[in-house]
């Protein structure tokens, strides 16, 4: 039985008689339920019309001390109007809080309600999509069981079983759906695809290189016709087989250059291992590009195709690489990697690129091609190498699934640690690239297989670092941040600076007394300002060190290193900003790295996962580049702050200023880092908080408005992020539909 309950709206929300309006961020509906509030297992069903604004609806659950963040969940807006969201609540909830979207707008509401379901249909309804997959294709429940243990043994149980439920095989919102709505080649498309290859002017020969070594022939076989299905037809393919012992091996190849004379075949006398095997394949290419394919994988019938149209949109390109995902014994796709794009640091901390890679085969001359000796990360190898000869804005990624990973017992797409070896070279091929690059830096592997750690030179005198941190009406708040800061930072070259912007409490000013006396401890009195950007401008042009911290009053040191970590990564000269791993009291994320577009505006990335977890694919373990970091804990060079103007105070006083000088600083050409290994526990309220005065709410919408209006691009495709993800929610889960262009679709209608 449905339960009866009220929706009152809140933050200002109000209705014309049609449209529900915000002008304040977070709009929201409280639940206030008639009689006793449900439990357990319910399905929650939300339909809903929008007037053009983003909706990103999501519940929050209180148990009578407040809305803790940590019970946020998600409503798919594709399951959410049908077959329902399955949720569980707390047996001692007290209220409910619909949130529909995370900024201002508009919005018709067309249903809200929540069926209470019993423990076998909820295990049912998990368990009804893995049984119908596994009917279909009986190693489907091995293949996701083993996936469910290669998380356990990376990030834990518990972020195991949250794997394994967000990627139940079959579902509603799974991959298997995705593929079939959103990227699937029929017949049309396929026809509209080889007439937008004849309009080509352009028409690169793509030599796509194969090492071989005793592959079963059934994968060779698809192997081989994944290459021969291309769409497009301006490709050779370079075959090597590295001494097999198995015959048929080379039988099957010959067979295939007498059939396509596009195919060249080599067989080496004696075993050489992988990096061998690639170079002699690569000397028979004699295409202007290469591309790489491993024996036992497939490539999409279109990735030639979306290459060719890269370099017919620039031709001075030299290094395209596209999304990828794994393909099982029975041809079934599962585990997509919707990756950044060109993020130097993030190659620094894994290999970013991996599959499909495609390179200007004179640069690969120039570079010698694979070396031996790093075998299982020749690649990873090769690419370091390859872009020492390059730079950021001759490569591309496509954010297209062009290459399927073959997974099968004994793969790494399977089980990384299947070759240890493999990270063992992966560590020497980065320090060698730092070291020919004279960075100074090192680097070890990070804890994580196929995650490394590069440390950046504090070269000379350790530059003197001011900590900003603004004062407020809490001290017990204040002096935890300050005492944990004084007591925990191992880096000792800096000043604590106060900024007491007008605050007139009893309790604050006789926190703040004393604080001068201290060592390096200062007060500085700032002008009353209700503007946040302005008292932070104010308090960095009466700082003389080279380097200012902007650091909220609400913050506690965690890892000892923080600040050290930050110096070192800010003190390169193509860095802007650097920002911090933000950690909830309930032991969650709340921040890692900003994503522009997230809830229509810009959001944290990882938000309420657990705090040890890697991620989505490492992006939660690993140094990186993101459009913009919160400036609850960020770093800056003072000659970078001031080259873009510091915060602008006029357009964003209230909101988004991090995010703006974030963007700006890469609009000026610097990187904005984001580093796991800076972390501090963040003590903000784990409950909502009370709805913002009109005055403020007034100013958030017009904020929103600039926001919208300057960065409307990067809202819209955020070049660190993935257009395929969503924009609902940090958790990196599927876009329904993505928002990416299919330049076949769009020649069509020209």
């Amino acid at each position: 039985m449905k339960p009866a309950f009220d929706l009152v709206p809140g933050n200002d929300l109000k209705s014309d008689g049609r449209w529900w309006i915000s002008t304040g961020h977070d709009p929201f509906f409280m639940v206030q339920f008639s009689g006793a509030a449900p439990s357990g297992w319910c399905l929650v069903r939300f339909e809903s019309q929008t007037d053009g604004y983003p909706l990103a609806p999501v519940l929050r659950v209180g148990d009578g001390t407040g809305l803790a963040q940590n019970t946020l969940r998600h409503l798919s807006l594709r399951d959410a109007g049908t077959i329902g969201t399955l949720i569980r609540l707390p047996p001692d909830v007290r209220s409910l809080r619909l949130d529909p979207m995370r900024a201002p707008g508009r919005f018709r509401l067309e249903s809200f309600s929540i069926e209470p379901v019993g423990h076998v249909a909820a295990f049912c309804r998990l368990l009804s999509p893995i049984l119908r997959r596994v009917r279909r294709e009986p190693g489907a429940l091995v293949d996701y069981l083993r996936m469910g243990q290669k998380v356990a043994r990376e990030s834990g149980v518990r972020e195991a079983i949250r794997h394994l439920v967000r990627h139940v095989p079959g579902a509603t919102r799974d991959y298997d759906t995705w593929i079939r709505d959103f990227d699937s080649i029929g017949r049309a498309d396929a026809r509209a695809i080889r007439d937008h290859i004849a309009s080509f002017k352009y028409r690169p020969l793509v030599s796509v290189i194969v090492p071989t070594f005793n592959t079963p022939e059934a994968i060779l076989r698809r192997c081989i016709e994944s290459v021969r299905d291309q769409l497009y037809t301006d490709w050779e393919l370079c075959l090597a087989d590295d001494a097999s012992s198995a015959t048929n091996v080379a039988a099957i190849c010959e067979r295939y250059t007498r059939d396509d004379c596009r195919i060249k075949f080599v067989r080496r006398e004696a075993r050489g291992h992988i990096a061998a095997a690639s170079n002699s394949a690569l000397a028979l290419a004699s295409g202007e590009f290469v591309a790489l394919l491993d024996h036992d994988d497939e490539l999409a019938p279109h990735a030639l195709y979306m290459v060719a149209h890269a370099l017919n949109r620039n031709r001075e390109l030299d290094l395209i690489f596209s999304d990828e995902d794994k393909i099982d014994a029975h041809g079934r796709r599962f585990d997509p990697w919707f990756k950044s794009d060109w993020n130097y640091d993030l190659m620094l901390s894994q290999n970013a690129v991996v599959h499909l890679a495609v390179f200007r085969r004179s640069v690969l001359q120039e570079i010698g091609g694979f070396r031996s000796g790093f075998d299982g990360s020749q690649d990873y190898d090769l690419i370091l190498r390859y872009i020492e000869r390059t730079t950021g804005d001759r490569i591309e990624h496509i954010p297209f699934v062009l290459y399927h990973w073959r997974a099968i017992a004994g793969s790494v797409a399977l089980d990384t640690a299947q070759k240890s070896y493999a990270y063992e070279a992966a560590t020497r091929a980065i320090q060698e690239h730092l070291d020919r690059r004279s960075t100074g830096a090192t680097v070890r592997p990070a804890g994580y297989d196929g995650f490394y750690r590069a440390t950046w030179p504090i070269a000379g005198d350790p530059p003197w670092v001011s900590i900003l941190i603004p004062a407020n009406a809490k001290p017990a708040l204040l002096e935890t941040a300050v005492e944990s800061i004084l007591r925990k930072t191992r880096y000792r070259h800096f000043r604590l600076v106060i900024i007491n912007n007008g605050s007139e409490t009893h309790e604050t000013k006789a926190y703040l007394s004393p604080l001068s006396a201290r060592r390096n401890v200062s007060v500085l009195d700032c002008p009353p300002s209700f503007s946040s950007a302005a008292m932070k401008n104010w308090a960095v042009r009466h700082v003389e060190t080279p380097l200012v911290a902007l650091v909220d009053n609400d913050v506690e040191v965690v890892a000892a290193e923080w600040l050290g970590e930050m110096v070192g990564l800010a003190m390169r000269p193509d860095v802007g900003a650097v920002g911090a791993k933000l950690i909830n009291v309930d032991g969650t994320i709340q921040h890692a790295g900003i994503v522009v577009g997230l809830g229509g505006l810009a959001g944290h990335s990882h938000g309420g996962w657990p705090r040890a977890t890697t991620g989505y694919f490492g992006r939660a373990a690993c140094i990186q580049q993101y459009s913009a970091v919160s400036a609850a804990c960020m770093l800056m060079r003072k000659e970078a702050f001031n080259a873009v103007g510091g915060f602008d105070e006029t357009n964003f006083a209230v909101a988004f200023s991090d995010v703006d000088i974030a963007l700006r600083l890469r609009e000026a050409g610097y990187s904005v880092l984001w580093t796991p290994y800076a972390e501090l526990l963040r003590h903000r309220s784990a409950e909502v908080g009370p709805a913002l005065s009109s005055h403020l709410g007034a100013l958030f919408e017009h904020e929103s408005t600039n926001f919208r209006g300057r960065w409307g691009s990067v809202i819209a495709d955020d070049p660190f992020y993935n257009a395929n993800l969503t924009l609902e929610g940090g958790d990196f889960s599927l876009a329904f539909p993505p928002r990416v262009e299919r330049p076949w679709r769009r020649n069509e209608s020209e």
